[in-house]
């Protein structure tokens, strides 16, 4: 069954993938600006939160724009780095004068001296949602090895285009279901944040 799971994932990813390259470099940079907005206005945190986000690679949603005015407004950001293939994700805070250094997969990180941090809140990266707030990621675990790791659960948004939805992704035990998801149409909570 899993090897059907992993199928059919797979060739969501293909689709997902296909269908966010074909987004013209000037639509993700307006619509990536339009999420923004739509996570400030929808999205509720306290400001002793510590929100983690994360260094845009290749054609995904850029957070940018979110990290900037969550640092202007004095929250704590942290973004996440790899320690290695098996590892969960590492989250290092993330100052608006510190430098960043390359952290692999394109990625720029915190230096190894920045102070580390759970997230209360997660900005994720992905391939692909569906209807019931299941995420398609790239496949490699990072994030399930992460949120398994943590003490407390964080409130997990995905942040993607609109093209990236499909209506069903097949859900494994070790999937977390995102609490919302935010694109340039807005944003939609799913039942595990009610």
């Amino acid at each position: 069954m899993v090897d059907g799971i992993e199928a059919e994932k797979a060739l969501l990813r293909k689709t997902a993938r296909t269908r966010r390259e074909a987004l013209s470099p000037q639509f993700r940079s307006e619509a990536s600006n339009a999420i923004s907005f739509h996570f400030f206005d929808k999205v509720a945190f306290a400001p002793e939160d510590a929100i983690a986000g994360y260094w845009r690679i290749r054609d995904e949603v850029d957070c940018q724009p979110i990290l900037v005015r969550l640092m202007d407004g004095g929250q704590t950001v942290i973004l996440p780095v790899v320690s290695g293939v098996e590892e969960p994700l590492d989250f290092r805070v993330w100052h608006a004068d510190a430098p960043l250094y390359e952290a692999g997969f394109g990625t720029l990180a915190p230096s190894d001296l920045a102070p580390r941090s759970e997230p209360d809140l997660i900005l994720m990266p992905l391939l692909g949602f569906d209807k019931a707030g299941t995420r398609l990621g790239y496949g490699g675990g990072y994030y399930d090895r992460t949120l398994a790791s943590l003490r407390k659960r964080p409130m997990l948004v995905g942040l993607a285009f609109a093209a990236q939805g499909f209506d069903h992704i097949p859900r494994e035990p070790h999937d977390i279901p995102l609490d919302a998801v935010v694109t340039e149409d807005g944003v939609e909570f799913f039942e595990a944040c009610l």
